[in-house]
């Protein structure tokens, strides 16, 4: 039986972690983080297992980590913590977690689009700041959303959006079985959509995949929501539509740096909404990915 450490733990994932982890799994230890890196290989120790939620195993690390066999990372994006090559070369198999949350974004990016449409968290603002201003909205009901990525949250997505009464469409990069709306090309979906919603990794093929021409080719007015990644859009090419009005609204959760800085172009612009990458953040989605962790850690 594997020995696993949990190696970074904290309060409020400790409180889920509790309701998931019982007498009958796998016997995990639990350590509290922040981890300095100099201390995790006397952490890990003993342990051929670890379960790793925001601690960076470097190169370096992962070479005087000498029983370490598995890194369960929690979450989809473990090369921002892991150097997946070195892990490879010192036969370090690590594991993610993909789809724990798909409900828990969508749900959000449909907020965000009810937000964009009806323009709550502008008058929000007005009113906290003793202001009063009646702002006109449009009805979705009818109005076309276009998906742009149709894997686990872009599905979740097509439900949603069916179900309030849009008329679905998507893409994907490769072909898709079985897809529960019609699948256009990104051109025919950018002309046609009221609103566009990002569901991308991102990498090599999709950095700025919504380029200067791309945005350009977006309906006149559109909403354009963003709970992917930052990096999916040209910003720089967004912020210059934006101020022109050829974008209607941009709602975003995810920032190029974050916490985005002061400074953030987006943080001055009107017709925006912004939320703090908490898209996936639920109790229910948080406790499905303990659960597929403790699985993972068990099978080694």
């Amino acid at each position: 039986m594997p020995r696993t450490l949990f190696i970074d733990s904290t309060p409020d994932i400790d409180r889920l972690w509790r309701r998931v982890h019982g007498p009958q799994d796998l016997p995990i230890d639990v350590h509290m983080g922040p981890v300095a890196e100099a201390e995790i290989p006397g952490l890990l120790a003993g342990y051929d297992t670890s379960i790793v939620d925001a601690t960076y195993f470097t190169a370096a690390t992962l070479k005087r980590c000498a029983g370490l066999k598995h890194l369960v990372f929690l979450g989809t994006g473990a090369g921002s913590f892991i150097d997946l090559a070195a892990a490879a070369d010192a036969g370090i198999k690590v594991s993610t977690i993909k789809g724990y949350g798909d409900t828990a974004v969508a749900e959000h990016t449909l907020g965000l689009i009810f937000a964009a449409a009806r323009n709550i968290a502008t008058m929000h603002k007005i009113m906290r700041d003793g202001g009063w201003q009646v702002m006109q909205g449009i009805e979705l009901k009818g109005k076309t959303l276009g998906l742009v990525g149709l894997g686990g949250i872009g599905r979740e997505m097509a439900r949603l959006g069916k179900g309030i009464g849009l008329d679905v469409i998507a893409f994907n990069r490769s072909p898709v079985k079985d897809a529960p709306v019609p699948l256009v090309g990104i051109e025919a979906l950018l002309g046609r959509a009221d609103v566009v919603s990002l569901h991308l990794a991102l990498n090599d093929g999709t950095r700025h995949f919504l380029d200067r021409d791309r945005l350009e080719m977006l309906k006149p007015g559109a909403i354009l929501v963003n709970t992917a990644r930052a990096g999916v859009v040209n910003e720089a090419a967004l912020a210059e539509l934006l101020r022109a009005g050829h974008i209607g609204h941009y709602a975003t959760d995810v920032y190029s740096e974050e916490p985005p800085p002061a400074s953030e172009p987006l943080r001055g612009l009107e017709r925006v909404t912004l939320t703090a990458h908490a898209a996936y953040n639920t109790p229910e989605a948080a406790m499905t990915m303990y659960r597929r962790a403790i699985d993972l850690a068990a099978r080694g």
